[in-house]
Formats: structure tokens, sequence, C-alpha cells
């Protein structure tokens, strides 16, 4: 071999180790640009308030901006399908209710995503009964005064839904109670709440924390939750299992990730996210609201979400809601 042809092999050797040498390195730390939070509900409602108070709290930890998308239809189907069709880079997260991950398959014939396989638990972040609101021209003052004039005049009054969270109690309610209302479906629960309180809708199931301003503000009268005991910022308002025994249904808020979003970032998130539930003061803003904070582990949330789909779907059909 000549001089020159050695050191030509040897440049050779050399130039892949050098090209080599950006692969060993440790990847770009996560995150390392803004987080999307898809929220499948509407803007002002507890679902979108819920994410918004969660998002603040990670932004800080995390160090990027959290931005929340609101992706609203279907109920709340578009939201959970645009997630679980997202990389799973870590940079697309999903807060959302029982509606996606456990009622859609029970009132939906068709959907486009599994509400088990497409998704990465992160963690629970609250429970929140429903409360049962009516116009405050609605001549009724508690729960068995509606049924009463519900009975005297069947198939005339009219309730709101926004989401399964809030219809599926009123069916509940319809069905146990003995009761025929007209049911008047919107996207989401804001709009439903509007209509109440213009007197377009006689009532509605809300979520606490859309519906607790409404109330405090006097827009519009509460006669029941649907927890087995009063919500303590609404102590005066009863539980509707007092005048319809055993009626209780709680809904709940939740984090999670497309399927397939690496470990160690779901462990992270999971680790900010119950610093975030477990914060003094988010515990209480989160009460103030009339939710009930609740933190966990991504498999407690997996071990949950699999009893919470065949639990709703009970629901459903024993309220005999008709999948559409």
């Amino acid at each position: 071999m000549t001089r020159r042809t050695f050191l030509r092999a040897a440049c050779a050797a050399a130039v892949p180790a050098s090209l080599g040498l950006p692969a060993l390195a440790q990847p770009a730390a996560w995150p390392a640009r803004p987080v999307r939070v898809i929220v499948p509900f509407g803007a002002g409602s507890g679902n979108d308030i819920v994410a918004r108070l969660m998002g603040d709290h990670l932004g800080r930890a995390l160090g990027q901006p959290i931005v929340v998308d609101n992706r609203v239809g279907a109920n709340g189907s578009i939201g959970a399908d645009a997630v679980a069709r997202s990389a799973p880079d870590g940079y697309t997260l999903f807060v959302t209710t029982n509606t996606t991950q456990a009622a859609n398959p029970a009132l939906m014939k068709k959907l486009n995503y599994d509400p088990i396989k497409d998704f990465a638990p992160i963690g629970r972040i609250a429970n929140t009964p429903a409360m049962l609101v009516v116009n405050p021209s609605l001549p009724v003052r508690n729960l068995q005064e509606l049924i009463t004039l519900a009975k005297s005049r069947p198939g005339k009054l009219t309730y709101a839904s926004g989401s399964a969270g809030t219809l599926v109690p009123a069916a509940m309610l319809t069905h146990m109670a003995g009761i025929d209302m007209l049911h008047v479906p919107y996207k989401t629960i804001p709009p439903a709440l509007n209509d109440v309180v213009a007197g377009q809708v006689d009532m509605m199931f809300t979520d606490m924390a859309t519906g607790m301003p409404q109330v405090k503000g006097g827009k519009v009268r509460a006669i029941g939750v649907s927890s087995l005991q009063p919500v303590a910022s609404l102590p005066d308002v009863p539980p509707i299992a007092a005048t319809i025994k055993g009626f209780e249904l709680l809904a709940w808020y939740a984090m999670y990730a497309p399927a397939g979003t690496p470990t160690p970032i779901i462990e992270r998130l999971s680790r900010e996210l119950q610093a975030a539930v477990n914060h003094p003061g988010l515990r209480e803003r989160l009460a103030s609201l009339g939710l009930q904070p609740v933190s966990s582990t991504p498999q407690e949330l997996a071990d949950f979400s699999r009893s919470e789909l065949a639990r709703w779907g009970q629901l459903i059909r024993s309220a005999g809601i008709e999948p559409e």
C-alpha cells in the first residue's frame, strides 16, 4: 500500500465515525416547544375550565406554553379522533371526560376511535356531580314539584343536554320518575345553558363548573345534584337521591395522550399532573367549582377507564337511550 492510498483509507474510515457522533448524542429534551391540549367541548365548558387550570400549572412546570385547542362536535368524538390520529410525541395531550372515554361507545353507532386502544392514560383530575337547573320562570322550587308539573304536562317540558354527563342523568330522571319531557340536544354545554337562562329551554343537567356562576348569579335555579351528598359550595341544593332513591351519577375529567407516547414522557406528565391536582391552591379552586379533586397513576386511570366504560354502557342501556 502506498502512502497516498493509506491516507485515503484512513480518511474514509474517519468520516463515518465523525458522522456517527450526532446519532450517539442525547435527543433534545422534551418539551422543546409548546404543547397542545385538545379539549373536545367548547370554551367555557367545565372540560375547558379544567383543562386551562391544569394547563397553567403544567406550562410552568414544563417550561413551555400549553395551548388549549377546542375541537367541538359529535358528542366530543371529533376531538377524541383528532388526538387518536396525532403523533405520539408528547406534543398533543387530551383533557377530556367520561363522555368520550366511557359513554360514546354506547351512545353512538359508529366511532372512529377506540377509547382504550387509542390513548395512553396519564392521570385523573376530578369528579363532578351533575346539577339540575331550571329557568327561574318555571314554577318549581324543588324536584318533587318538577315531577308533579311534568306529569301534568306530558311531553311539554323541555330539557337540554351538551354532553353524555348532562344527557344521561336527564334520561335517568325521566325513566326513574316516570315522566315524559322533550330532549333538546346541543353540541356543548355553554350554549345549552344560555338557552335555559333565556327561557328557550325549561331545564338541564349541567356540569358544576359551567353552572355554578349562573346559579350564584340568579340566572337559573338549582334544584338537585346527582351526588349522594350535597356539594360543599352549594350546601342548600339537595341530592336528587333524597327524592328518587338510588339516583347517583358522577362524571369525571382525566388526561390522556395518543397511544404510543414514550413512557418517560407519560411518567413526567403523570408526576406533574398529580402535583397540580394535589396543590392546595388548585384543590381549593376545583372545590369552589363544585368539583372533587382526584389524582391517580397512569395504571390506575387505565383500570378506571375500563371499569367506567362498562358502567356507563350499563347506565345508558338502563336509561333507555338508543345509540344514534
